[in-house]
């Protein structure tokens, strides 16, 4: 496998429920780097600009008030094959699906709210990287 870098969220849900350092103490367990890190709220107006692919979808506007709804914490993992390692360690989308040990089945309470965001593809993370980071907090 190649290094990659993939975007992670600590989606708000988790924030605010104080999880942030369990998903934090399971990012460095998987030995992921976490070349860049930041806490932030976003405002509708950006949510939708991150997750403009999902504009036509019926869950967008949900989706987006959610990811609006409190403080995140966004980050550049980086490791072997990250993307990948990234949606395994996290878990499927919908926790009652996810394998036994992952974010979302041990920490997720429905699909919406699974606590975690994850690249799914290198096009998508080097989209979602630049979203939040310039290239100055990446070296």
């Amino acid at each position: 496998m190649a290094i990659e870098r993939t975007l992670a969220i600590i989606k708000p849900d988790a924030v605010k429920r104080g999880l942030a350092g369990e998903i934090l103490s399971r990012i460095h367990a998987a030995k992921f780097q976490i070349v860049a890190i930041k806490s932030l709220r976003l405002t509708k107006s950006e949510a939708e600009g991150f997750y403009a692919v999902h504009r036509e979808r019926p869950f967008f506007g949900e989706l987006t008030d959610f990811m609006s709804s409190g403080k995140a914490v966004v980050m550049v993992l980086e490791a072997d094959g990250a993307i990948a390692k990234w949606r395994d360690t996290m878990g499927a989308t919908d926790p009652a699906k996810a394998a036994p040990g992952t974010i979302r089945r041990d920490l997720g309470t429905s699909i919406q709210y699974n606590c975690t965001h994850g690249s799914d593809a290198p096009q998508t993370a080097a989209f979602e990287t630049g979203y939040f980071f310039s290239g100055l907090e990446l070296i």
